[in-house]
């Protein structure tokens, strides 16, 4: 499989999740431990013993085999300069996953965003679920209920993507965590049953700042990544 078909997979799968409610379930852990409309709570590290039993999120590309055969890390070294705290931290994660470009790993990021933004607001709960780690859905899902259960209705306008950046990776017992920042532009608004803005604005576009985390077990051949948290950045 490509370049392109990896991220576009990549990101169909992690898009869906975070666009929709962008001051509900924007900038929290997405699972159980917060309130469904609790917008900016803290993120919670993920427990490794229930990895296995989440959806699948992100499948990075594979290589040609035309990368520089004397420097394998050669597309970590052109994301970020060698010797530097987050090229080691990719390097690890390229020992074990040859294919990862944390390029294309951003690139696909963007794209998985918007995605899940748009879903997430639409309520699209199949779209959601056949992206989202299962913790991660059943946030989101109390979260579009509780909404429905109000007669409320979002609607949102995903204007662009101003930054996408890898800040740390963690490599820990074989699992590796990437947390990539994202800085976009939204515009959003919730209406009640009779039509009434309860929140957001319809006409502003607002800069929303969020960090995803994703995780993969780099000792398995399966390239799927999981969406593991969401924080918000205020």
């Amino acid at each position: 499989m490509g370049s392109f078909d990896f991220v576009t997979i990549f990101f169909l799968v992690a898009a869906v999740v975070i666009f929709l409610q962008l001051r509900s379930v924007l900038g929290r852990r997405t699972g159980q431990e917060r309130p469904p409309f609790d917008p900016y709570s803290r993120r919670e590290t993920a427990d490794p013993a229930d990895q296995a039993d989440r959806g699948k999120v992100v499948t990075l590309p594979r290589r040609d085999g035309s990368e520089d055969a004397e420097n394998p890390f050669a597309a970590i070294d052109a994301f970020t300069p060698a010797g530097t705290p987050l090229n080691e931290s990719l390097r690890m994660v390229a020992k074990s996953d040859p294919a990862f470009d944390p390029r294309e790993f951003v690139n696909g990021a963007r794209m998985a965003y918007e995605m899940i933004v748009a879903a997430f607001a639409d309520g699209d709960r199949k779209a959601l679920k056949n992206l989202l780690s299962a913790e991660v859905y059943e946030g989101f899902d109390a979260a579009i209920s509780e909404r429905e259960s109000r007669g409320e209705v979002v609607r949102s306008s995903f204007v662009g993507i101003d930054k996408a950046e890898i800040t740390s990776v963690e490599v820990k017992d074989f699992e590796a965590n990437i947390t990539v920042r994202i800085v976009s532009q939204l515009i959003s608004a919730t209406y009640d049953k009779a039509g009434a803005l309860v929140d957001g604005d319809a006409e502003t576009v607002a800069e929303v700042n969020d960090l995803w985390t994703f995780a993969r077990d780099i000792r398995s051949r399966d390239p799927n990544w999981k969406l593991i948290a969401t924080e918000s950045e205020g």
